[in-house]
């Protein structure tokens, strides 16, 4: 007898339960008070928030820590779109004099005095807070603002690290327009966008536990980033099965070459899917697709 395919995927559409979300808010709610109790960084304009799957509500079983973001914005990292803008905006530019390096090295000292040395440890991107029965396991990042300017006058707010280890040298996020732009194609789609990117998210998993390659190899903002490009029209369908199927079918066809996915963005909109920046492929995601469909057995 198969797979009831529509009773795995309604359970893998399912959101955190009450008490995940619980632990996640307790580990968000420490660390913010983690930088309140610190000397050197409470008297700085600093805003500490969750981002990545469990800010956007498209978390699953595996994804067992939360990922939280504190941000600084005494200090920004601008980005210009010509050499024009950035002669108008020198004008009234003054340097910094609080560094990122600074401002990494005090959210240790935070994070240790709050927690324990032997609970943080330090990544080239992220600290690592251990969990505890209160609180999932954190990883917490730092950020000054990113401005990417189109005039001299108008920017997109973002967020910039730079790792430790220099590889990549910065790394830019837009995780407010990725949280925005998110509940909006959840609105469009009766609220079935972040439900189906729970189901593939879980599917990629157990496909990655059996050994399929393409599902090791497709990160979880992929797979999200993937069923935000599938058209609205994927999701008019009153049970998962079919509406995974036309999910599927679609992403699928319109990755089988660069022609009808080259403009494609992350959630985010603000950054390219499919551009030699980032670290998967069209080819690699079109076979997760494939794989996915083989998998669960479509005609």
């Amino acid at each position: 007898m198969g797979r009831d395919w529509e009773s795995v995927f309604t359970t893998w559409s399912q959101g955190p339960s009450a008490t995940e979300q619980e632990r996640a808010e307790n580990a968000e709610r420490q660390i913010r008070q983690a930088i309140q109790d610190s000397d050197k960084l409470k008297n700085r304009d600093i805003k500490v928030f969750t981002q990545g799957s469990y800010r956007n509500r498209v978390n699953v079983r595996k994804d067992s820590d939360v990922d939280i973001g504190v941000l600084c914005f005494d200090t920004y990292f601008p980005e210009y779109p010509d050499d024009n803008v950035k002669a108008q905006l020198a004008e009234s530019f003054v340097p910094a004099t609080y560094e990122y390096a600074t401002f990494k090295n005090e959210i240790e000292d935070a994070l240790v005095a709050r927690f324990g040395r032997v609970a943080v440890t330090r990544g080239s991107k992220a600290f690592d807070v251990k969990a505890n029965t209160y609180r999932v396991e954190s990883d917490v990042a730092a950020f000054f603002e990113h401005r990417r300017y189109t005039t001299a006058t108008h920017y997109h707010s973002g967020v910039e690290m730079r790792p430790d280890n220099f590889s990549p040298p910065r790394i830019k996020n837009w995780p407010e327009q990725h949280y925005q732009n998110g509940v909006a194609k959840n609105d469009q789609t009766l609220r079935r966008f972040k439900r189906v990117t729970r189901i593939l998210k879980s599917l990629s998993n157990e496909m990655a536990n059996n050994g399929v390659k393409s599902a090791k190899d497709a990160p979880s903002f992929l797979v999200e980033c993937l069923v935000f490009n599938a058209s609205t029209s994927c999701f008019n369908y009153s049970s998962f099965k079919p509406m995974v199927r036309s999910v599927l079918a679609e992403l699928f066809n319109n990755t089988l070459s660069d022609e009808k996915c080259s403009e494609w963005g992350e959630v985010n909109e603000l950054k390219y899917l499919f551009r030699d920046s980032q670290p998967w492929t069209r080819q690699g995601a079109h076979q997760f697709l494939s794989d996915s469909w083989d998998y669960i057995g479509y005609e």
